[in-house]
C-alpha cells in the first residue's frame, strides 16, 4: 500500500532542478520556511504538526486526538508506518511538544497522481493529549464555498529563501484565496487544477508556502480550507500556491475514521 517517501523527495529534486513544479515536501536537508512569513508561537496554530522521518519533512493537521491530516505525496513511500512521528504542540521543529508514533495511513481513494486528491489520514498509536498547544482544527462542511481574496493563513517548517531567518522555529504568512478559472489558466502547462485543488497568494508573489511544507494548513477563519501541495516555484509572481481542496475531503476523512474506530 504504501511506496518508498525516499520517491517523493527525489521527484521534488528533479523538478525544482528542471524549472517546473514541484511537490512542496522536502529534500533531505535541514530546512528553512514559509516565503514571506513571520515568525509565530504553536499557541496560536495547535493544530500544526511536523511529520518527521529522522528529520523534518512536511507539515500536518491535527483533526483529534488520534488523527492527522497531511499531503498523500509525503506518505506514499513509507513502507513502514511506525518509522513516522508526529511532533505536536511545539514552536519549535527539532525539540519540544509530543513525539507520537504513527500506526497506520490511509491514502484517499482517487488518489491517483501525485497532485490529485492530495490527501492522506495518519493514525496515531497513542491518542494526543489535547493542551493550549494541542488542538483540533475545523473541519469545513462538504457544500461551505470560500470567496476569491479571502485571506488565509499557511504555516510550516519550510523553505524560507532566507539565510538571515530562524532555520527552527514555525512561520507563518497570510495569502488570500485565487480565483479557480484563473489558477488553472496559469497552470495550463501544467494540465491545470482540478475540483480537488484550491489555489492561495498574491498575483505579485512574495508570500507562499515552499518545499518543507506540504502537507500543512491553510486555515481561513479558523477552517482548514486546503492542505499545502504544489505550486511553481515559492512566491513567484503570477504562480499562486496550490493546495488539496479540504472539501473534497471531508465525507472520506469522516467515513475513514469511523470505520477504523469500529474495527
Amino acid at each position: 500500500m504504501l511506496k518508498s517517501s525516499v520517491i517523493a523527495f527525489a521527484f521534488c529534486v528533479t523538478t525544482l532542478a528542471n524549472g517546473s513544479y514541484a511537490p512542496r515536501s522536502k529534500p533531505g536537508q535541514s530546512g528553512r520556511r514559509i516565503v514571506g512569513g513571520v515568525a509565530v508561537n504553536i499557541t496560536g496554530y495547535p493544530y500544526q504538526v511536523s511529520l518527521q522521518w529522522n528529520q523534518h519533512f512536511c507539515g500536518g493537521s491535527v483533526l483529534n486526538d488520534r488523527w492527522i491530516l497531511t499531503a498523500a505525496h509525503c506518505t506514499k513511500g513509507i513502507t513502514n508506518a511506525s518509522t513516522l512521528k508526529v511532533r505536536a504542540g511545539s514552536t519549535e521543529v527539532q525539540s519540544g511538544g509530543i513525539l507520537a508514533q504513527v500506526r497506520d495511513i490511509y491514502f484517499h481513494p482517487k488518489q491517483n497522481s501525485w497532485s490529485n486528491y492530495d490527501f492522506s489520514l495518519l493514525e496515531l498509536r497513542e491518542p494526543l493529549k489535547l493542551s493550549k498547544t494541542v488542538q483540533p482544527i475545523s473541519l469545513p462542511a462538504r457544500s461551505d464555498s470560500f470567496e476569491d481574496g479571502t485571506l488565509c493563513d499557511v504555516s510550516g517548517w519550510g523553505n524560507t529563501r532566507n539565510a538571515n531567518e530562524s532555520s527552527l522555529s514555525l512561520r507563518a504568512a497570510a495569502v488570500p484565496l485565487y480565483n479557480q478559472e484563473n489558477c488553472s489558466i496559469v497552470y495550463k502547462e501544467y494540465g491545470g487544477v482540478s475540483d480537488s485543488m484550491i489555489c492561495a497568494g498574491y498575483e505579485e508573489g512574495g508570500k507562499d508556502s515552499c518545499q518543507g511544507d506540504s502537507g500543512g494548513p491553510l486555515v481561513c477563519n479558523g477552517v482548514l480550507v486546503g492542505v499545502v501541495s504544489w505550486g511553481k516555484g515559492c512566491a513567484d509572481p503570477g504562480y499562486p500556491g496550490v493546495y488539496g481542496r479540504v472539501t473534497t475531503a471531508v465525507d472520506w476523512i469522516a467515513e475513514t475514521m469511523n470505520e477504523v474506530v469500529s474495527k
